[in-house]
């Protein structure tokens, strides 16, 4: 089950878009070490469809109905050289949530700025069995809209600066003050 959205609309979506283009052109769009060759080539296509009528739920489900994630991938060895693991069942939800979460973050940072709203709220998008402290810790806190538009353009991949998202399934994102 992906994330609750409280903002997802025309609007968000549109900056949503925006914000992929935005990645393309910089050539600076994520693309999971995770994804097979057809998961490589569908993933744009799926990425923009998502983001422009469904949601992250959507996403995980045509990453997994089309066979897109690898089934064994490299992992680096702390101490040094790499090894080959199973790629675990849940990688279609965990990426799909991950990446569309920081493009409706990232769409609705620039609704917020088009609008002179200065800060998001951070909010948990979806219940989880064991939240991590860090998470726990940010939830209720308040954050720059400019601010994590930039930390979310500049970090793809990885975990931003600023802990929104804070790392994959941390069921954390961001809502419009009440």
């Amino acid at each position: 089950m992906g994330l609750i959205y409280e903002r997802l609309d025309e609007r968000t979506r549109e900056f949503m878009l925006k914000e992929i283009e935005f990645d393309i052109a910089k050539k600076n769009l994520y693309i999971s070490k995770r994804l097979n060759e057809t998961g490589r080539e569908k993933y744009l296509e799926l990425l923009k469809s998502a983001a422009q009528k469904h949601d992250d739920n959507w996403l995980a489900n045509e990453l997994r109905r089309l066979g897109c994630i690898k089934a064994f991938a490299e992992k680096e060895k702390p101490s040094g050289g790499s090894t080959t693991v199973k790629v675990p069942v849940n990688a279609p939800e965990t990426l799909a949530e991950g990446e569309f979460n920081r493009f409706y973050i990232r769409g609705l940072c620039r609704a917020a700025i088009e609008d002179g709203i200065l800060e998001l709220e951070i909010c948990r998008g979806k219940e989880v069995s064991q939240p991590r402290p860090g998470s726990k810790a940010r939830i209720g806190k308040m954050v720059l809209a400019e601010k994590l538009l930039e930390d979310l353009r500049i970090s793809p991949g990885v975990e931003p600066a600023l802990g929104v998202p804070s790392g994959p399934n941390s069921g954390l994102t961001a809502r419009l003050p009440s």
